[in-house]
């Protein structure tokens, strides 16, 4: 609903604009062509596939704390404080180990994704400054985020006169 509005109060800020210069506006929803796209249903099989690796990994070690833990409270209550005390400190590190992992994983899975989406946010782009140009369109604006994706050659750039309006320089 934010994302209407905000294209809306785009398209009426624009519309000066396009009455006055003949300009041609058009919306595009730049979310839904990309749901649509195959290339994005191969990106989110991959990033599912190493997911799976890195959880199956996390089990591993996550099952491997849990047995230290087990043996750590099993340990007879006469047993010394300096092997108590060293069991614990294993068990510290394995659980640093952990969170080391999970934030990698995380931080792996994150740049994957960029490095898979890219390409095809770059196919969309081209694809809309393609569609742009060809009609003539002055903008296109992105229906899902009220933003635009595309100026045209013909697209008035107004910011040294706003500045100076405003005594900025």
């Amino acid at each position: 609903m934010t994302a209407i509005k905000t294209a809306i109060i785009a398209l009426a800020a624009a519309a000066p604009l396009c009455l006055a210069a003949q300009s041609k506006v058009a919306t595009v929803d730049v979310e839904a062509v990309y749901n649509a796209m195959p290339e994005k249903m191969e990106a989110e099989a991959q990033l599912k596939a190493v997911s799976q690796q890195y959880k199956a990994e996390y089990e591993s070690v996550q099952k491997e704390f849990n047995q230290k833990y087990a043996d750590y409270q099993a340990l007879d209550p006469g047993t010394p404080s300096t092997i108590k005390e060293r069991r614990m400190q294993e068990i510290q590190e394995s659980d640093k180990k952990i969170q080391a992992f999970l934030k990698q994983a995380d931080a792996d899975l994150a740049k994957r994704e960029q490095e898979l989406n890219a390409p095809i946010k770059a196919k969309i782009a081209q694809a809309i400054k393609t569609v742009g140009s060809e009609e003539g369109y002055t903008y296109i604006i992105d229906s899902s985020k009220g933003t635009i994706v595309y100026a045209g050659a013909d697209a008035v750039d107004v910011t040294a006169k706003v500045k100076a309006k405003l005594g900025l320089q």
